[in-house]
């Protein structure tokens, strides 16, 4: 159970990234589910005060004996940067699919072969993206047994990354978030 501190520093950090970043609308998710609301990661992980708190409320959560911090292409990238300022744990960067000149590597940064690696995203709501992600970097020869993310939006808690052998861990839930937008409704009608 988290201190009353670390709770009024979680409610602040959610509030603040309700304000920021949680739009409404029509919008197709990655999923291709179609949402009312979204909450734009680039919001959040363009100011640089409010990602430094993002890694600093999220690097206790990294599991011992992490080795690589892997930001998945493109929204865990910023995230996995600041964290790694933050706790001195090298970063990779993977992305979608190998690029095909240059180096043609999938991940890029840190090498993960043999090496237990931590995928770090910033919104998960499948986790379908981090699924495909785990079996790339497990053929690369990465050790990959958690994922933390800045927001789980998931209906299941994770479900199929549970499937994969994953254990996901969130610096914050939608439950929060949407407490937050509540705080926010009542402090805009009081």
């Amino acid at each position: 159970m988290p201190a009353k501190n670390e709770t009024m520093n979680l409610d602040s950090l959610a509030d603040e990234i309700n304000t920021i970043a949680r739009l409404t609308g029509t919008f197709t998710l990655r999923s291709g589910q179609i949402a009312t609301e979204y909450f734009d990661k680039y919001r959040f992980e363009a100011q640089p005060e409010l990602l430094a708190r993002i890694a600093a409320a999220m690097a206790p959560m990294i599991p011992a004996g992490t080795e690589v911090l892997a930001g998945l292409e493109m929204g865990g990238i910023p995230i996995a940067t600041a964290l790694s300022l933050h706790t001195g744990i090298p970063a990779a960067f993977v992305r979608k699919q190998a690029k095909q000149y240059g180096t043609a590597r999938l991940a890029e940064g840190c090498d993960v072969d043999g090496r237990r690696v931590t995928i770090i995203e910033d919104v998960i709501t499948t986790g379908g993206q981090v699924v495909i992600s785990t079996n790339d970097l497990r053929a690369l020869g990465a050790i990959v047994d958690h994922v933390l993310c800045v927001i789980d939006r998931s209906t299941d808690q994770g479900a199929a990354l549970t499937a994969e052998g994953l254990q996901m861990q969130a610096l914050l839930t939608r439950a929060q978030l949407d407490a937050a937008e509540a705080r926010s409704q009542t402090g805009r009608q009081g």
